[in-house]
């Protein structure tokens, strides 16, 4: 399975990974000079609740709806969801 990669109409288009990218870049800009550690853990924590959230949404608060669209099976959905305390 293939997974396309979607342009965002913002003014310019701009995928998502541009979008990461941009961040990182800025959190390392920022870090005047400090290391940084648990890079990877902190940008999934940082994106896979409100991820999690906005495909709820988007499938008005159907959970099987929601794991089609993240291609998650439901129960693990359902375990994300308690993780972050969504209901």
């Amino acid at each position: 399975m293939q997974i396309k990669t979607v342009a965002i109409q913002a003014g310019n288009e701009h995928t998502l990974s541009d979008h990461v990218r941009s961040c990182v870049e800025d959190y390392f800009a920022h870090l005047n000079g400090h290391d940084s550690t648990n890079l990877y853990q902190l940008v999934l924590n940082e994106v896979e609740k409100p991820l999690l959230e906005t495909a709820l949404k988007h499938a008005d608060f159907n959970q099987s709806k929601a794991a089609k669209v993240l291609g998650l099976s439901r129960s693990t959905l359902r375990k994300k969801l308690e993780q972050y305390g969504i209901s």
